[in-house]
């Protein structure tokens, strides 16, 4: 398994960057590795479902997204399905100035061999675009 994760320090609201990351177009702003994001639909506990195209390092992976947990202002939490396996979430927490909003991801490389063999890179080039997107997002958070 790949983890990683990340905080960044945002001054704006909870409130702001949870209701800016509830919308899946957003994610697609902000992350660059994210090609695709189609057939979102709504989930009874308030968050989505959808179908995304993500490339890592270069090579594009089809998947699913379900929206795991949906807790206004605080959390969002997904499930990653088919092409690579896994969950990612947003933490927010209040302070003084805005918020810190910690982003983390846990996710299985298919195939067990060529896991092993790339999981280095792959675990390298997840975090620069995880550091990428939470600058995005403070960015985008803190310019509209």
């Amino acid at each position: 398994m790949v983890r990683v994760a990340d905080t960044i320090e945002i001054d704006v609201t909870a409130e702001a960057v949870f209701r800016f990351l509830d919308d899946p177009e957003s994610h697609a702003t902000i992350t660059p590795a994210i090609d695709r994001i189609e057939n979102v639909e709504p989930l009874d506990n308030g968050g989505k479902q959808l179908d995304y195209t993500y490339r890592m390092v270069g090579i594009p992976i089809d998947g699913h997204l379900t929206q795991t947990v949906h807790e206004p202002p605080s959390r969002h939490v997904f499930a990653l399905e088919s092409g690579i396996d896994g969950e990612l979430g947003f933490d927010i927490e209040s302070t003084e100035s805005g918020c810190l909003v910690t982003y983390h991801a846990e996710y299985a490389i298919p195939g067990r061999l060529l896991s092993r063999v790339v999981e280095p890179a792959v675990r390298r080039y997840n975090e620069r675009q995880l550091q990428t997107t939470l600058e995005n997002l403070k960015r985008e958070v803190e310019n509209t």
